[in-house]
């Protein structure tokens, strides 16, 4: 039987959702069409998704005919990707974890993906502080997730996720679904965020600085930024950095947080790890 429009549920049908990748399978067409169509208007010259799990967006992405990498840490998954794909040239299968798996260098990606729930924040990091080029990110999450990215300053949502995600990217929600969209059902609604990317987006090493720098400022949402780096740094250093230090973390703009961490990693670099310098 055919149900939202699918013309052949026997991918689904083949492979058992596991719990412990946190499989949902999408299985309403519409939302189909509409990440297929936002990931494909990309110029990019390479696809990668994450996350395949049968296929669903796989065979429309082959379509295209641009060479497509896809990642999944599913073992039945992939035999079932291969069974269905592998006489494809243009397809390639790497079966990994996204959040650490090695990715092909070279050209950007048009970067796909109906992220496991429990390792979306993680993979988006990645994608975020990682050197890997991309021209543009049509990716499923949480609708809380979703919101989080989104949160504006003096909101319960917004956090460290927005702010790095609002200074790397150019967002936009296309889609939010609710449970009837996937097989088996989620508990949560979801949505669909669309990533471009901002020219003047931080570099990686700012990138990474400014995890460090947002993580201890918001670790006690309620105390004010003095409170969350005493014994870090002083008051004063962080007034000079341009962050009011008697603000809570929650009401500072995305640019100002970027504008502080420029100027602690030039003059403080002492308080952040190597591997931000």
């Amino acid at each position: 039987m055919v149900r939202w429009g699918v013309p052949d549920p026997s991918p689904i049908a083949r492979l058992r959702p596991k719990k412990a990748f946190g499989q949902n399978f999408l299985v309403n067409e519409g939302a189909i069409a509409t990440i297929v169509g936002a990931a494909l208007a990309s110029s990019a010259p390479r696809l990668l998704e994450i996350g395949p799990g049968p296929g669903v967006l796989t065979e429309r992405l082959l379509a295209d005919g641009r060479p497509l990498w896809a990642v999944d840490l599913d073992p039945e998954a992939c035999d079932l990707l291969e069974s269905r794909f592998a006489a494809q040239p243009q397809f390639h299968l790497l079966q990994g974890d996204a959040v650490q798996i090695p990715l092909p260098e070279g050209d950007p990606w048009s970067v796909i993906g109906n992220l496991p729930y429990n390792a979306a924040t993680p993979i988006l990091a990645r994608l975020l502080t990682e050197d890997i080029a991309w021209d543009r990110m049509v990716l499923m999450f949480q609708l809380e997730v979703a919101q989080k990215l989104m949160g504006v300053p003096g909101t319960k949502a917004y956090g460290p996720l927005s702010v790095l995600a609002q200074l790397c990217a150019r967002l936009t929600r296309l889609v939010k679904l609710g449970p009837g969209s996937f097989r088996p059902a989620p508990k949560v609604d979801s949505a669909v965020v669309l990533f471009e990317p901002r020219g003047d987006a931080p570099s990686l090493p700012e990138r990474r600085a400014l995890l460090q720098v947002l993580h201890r400022s918001f670790a006690h949402r309620r105390k004010t930024l003095a409170n969350n780096w005493q014994g870090v740094l002083p008051a004063e250093t962080l007034t000079d950095a341009g962050l009011a230090s008697m603000l809570r973390a929650e009401v500072i703009e995305p640019s100002a947080w970027f504008s502080a961490t420029r100027t602690l990693l030039s003059h403080h670099p002492e308080v952040f790890p190597s591997s931000c310098l």
